[in-house]
């Protein structure tokens, strides 16, 4: 089946391996050979697991073949975004100082998607502990976007779209801290979501605990919410993780649409998006209305960009964890992450915890716009795809590290369900995602209505140039 197999959804996939149409050992070679085949023009993989992972194989193998139920990802080759501790496995955060930490256990989200039958092939390149919303870490170099291998992917969750994207595997485990999930699924015609805040446990403890998420990134709705429905559960390493019953998510993809209430917002009331990227989502919000989705234009969602007390509380956090390599051996780390490090432990107690009550009254300003809409949109990022090496669009030359990407990291803070929808691609072939935004919680309003706009604009369909 080659290729055809290899683009084929996570659905389908598990299909064929249940019904004994492929064996996953056979799934797990053709896997392999892509990998091998595409990681020297992409450079997608930090470590790769393939013991462990021809064992998992045949195992899931076995499983199917003795008549046991199978698991919801039964058969399923992934990866696994290297700020995600794999048991065992090396775990280097894209940091050289940690080039030799092996990881004690295996994170909640890898412990589900292998308890379901899934089998991790490995660990996904990342930006130096998520600090850098592009493609490359000073341990593992420049990861590249299959779309344009000029362009970056996107970050920090790097590897794990461009090998989605470029049919390694159907489906990949990122982390969102500040858009980690959304921004690169934008830039690689993906569909990423992160759940509600704590709906995926996260252990060992993040850098960064109150803004990380861990999300699926699929190139189908309906793949994502399998994925999702896997990792999602009660875990008490986590404080923060959601009790109770995990939503059905693959059966809120059939649920209509029609009289949804829906926020758009072109700038959320600070952006600057390129007129191409504004007119692609305009585009896009369209389709919702055709679907029978009631539309209202929002200009100011917000009163201003909260960069500020986003960065406040995700790089001190970063910086409290390699306080020590910056003051002994700041040259191994990325320069530009090691300037805003730097920055972030230069305030005092009180600017630091002023921004804490900043962002407690940002979220119930957010809490309280959403009591009027199911969704809000917005482009999920202003720009496309652009040169690799470059922290910031030429487009933006005002810029930091991280303002840029000024969509996506205001519900790292309030904690809100968001996905990137891939809608359209820019005159020169690159991809434009919406974001979608939902109520606290309601993780399903997100996936009815994008399945609702991926069966009326379906894009699996459109492959990547790269061989």
């Amino acid at each position: 089946m080659g290729k055809e197999l290899l683009f084929k959804n996570a659905v389908e996939l598990r299909d064929l391996v249940v019904g004994k149409e492929i064996s996953p050992v056979e799934l797990l070679e053709h896997c392999l050979a892509r990998r091998d085949e595409v990681e020297p023009s992409l450079n997608c993989f930090a470590t790769n697991t393939d013991d462990m992972a021809m064992a998992a194989a045949k195992s899931a193998e076995k499983a199917i073949l003795d008549g046991e139920t199978p698991g919801l990802l039964h058969g399923l080759p992934f990866s696994v975004k290297d700020l995600i501790a794999v048991g065992g496995v090396r775990q280097t955060f894209g940091s050289k100082p940690m080039a030799g930490n092996i990881a004690a256990v295996d994170a909640p989200s890898v412990e589900q998607a292998k308890r379901q039958g899934a089998v991790v092939i490995g660990k996904s390149t990342t930006s130096e502990f998520g600090c850098k919303p592009v493609g490359d870490s000073p341990i593992t170099g420049i990861t590249r976007n299959p779309w344009n291998l000029k362009k970056t992917p996107g970050g920090s969750s790097c590897g794990a779209v461009s090998s989605v994207a470029s049919g390694v595997t159907p489906f990949a485990l990122g982390t969102d801290g500040g858009g980690s999930v959304r921004i690169p699924c934008s830039l690689t015609g993906l569909f990423g979501i992160k759940a509600h805040f704590g709906r995926v446990p996260v252990y060992p403890v993040s850098a960064t605990p109150t803004l990380a998420h861990v999300g699926p990134i699929a190139r189908t709705v309906r793949d994502a919410a399998l994925v999702l429905s896997a990792i999602s559960e009660f875990d008490r390493r986590d404080p923060f993780s959601v009790a109770g019953g995990v939503p059905d998510f693959l059966a809120a993809c059939d649920k209509p649409v029609k009289g949804m209430k829906i926020a758009w917002s072109p700038t959320l009331g600070y952006a600057n998006p390129l007129p191409e990227v504004v007119e692609i989502c305009e585009q896009a919000v369209g389709v919702f209305e055709e679907l029978g989705c009631e539309v209202e234009l929002v200009d100011q969602v917000m009163d201003e960009d909260p960069s500020h007390i986003w960065m406040a509380e995700f790089y001190a956090g970063v910086g409290t964890r390699l306080k020590g390599v910056l003051e002994q051996s700041p040259d191994q780390l990325d320069p530009a992450v090691a300037q805003v490090l730097d920055g972030a432990l230069d305030q005092t107690l009180e600017e630091y915890y002023s921004k804490v009550f900043l962002r407690y009254d940002f979220r119930e300003k957010m809490r309280s716009f959403m009591e009027d809409f199911d969704l809000l949109l917005s482009p999920t990022l202003p720009v496309a795809a652009f040169d690799v090496g470059l922290n910031v669009p030429p487009e933006m030359p005002d810029a930091n590290i991280i303002s840029w990407v000024c969509y996506t990291y205001p519900f790292n803070l309030t904690g809100n369900p968001g996905a990137s929808l891939p809608v359209g691609f820019t005159a020169d072939g690159l991809p434009v995602g919406l974001q979608v935004i939902s109520r606290a919680i309601r993780e399903e309003d997100i996936f009815r209505a994008c399945a609702a706009f991926e069966a009326a604009r379906p894009w699996s369909q459109f492959i990547p140039p790269i061989e």
